[in-house]
């Protein structure tokens, strides 16, 4: 049984366009490889409502995706250990 879900995810923009241009791809491929993109929405670099370590910027990225309802807890588990990211939210659709 699949479900369809929207992760939002912040990455740093302090490492640089190749830097943030890897994390999108590293999730994108990640999530396909887990279930089905249906779409991403690229927000690219906005300005922060607050300072998140100490950065003032991020790029914003919001990819819509079905799979199994394990899958998600376990994107967000990565996502939260990988360096780079700023900050994720998985929600259900």
């Amino acid at each position: 049984m699949t479900g369809k879900y929207e992760a939002a995810l912040v990455f740093s923009v302090a490492g640089g366009d190749d830097a943030v241009a890897a994390l999108n791809t590293k999730f994108n491929d990640l999530i396909a490889k887990h279930g089905t993109v249906l779409g991403v929405d690229d927000w690219g670099k906005r300005k922060l409502a607050y300072l998140i370590n100490d950065e003032a910027e991020g790029y914003y990225v919001f990819i819509t995706f079905e799979s199994g309802p394990e899958f998600p807890a376990e994107l967000e588990r990565i996502a939260k250990i990988t360096d780079g990211v700023l900050r994720v939210m998985v929600i259900k659709k």
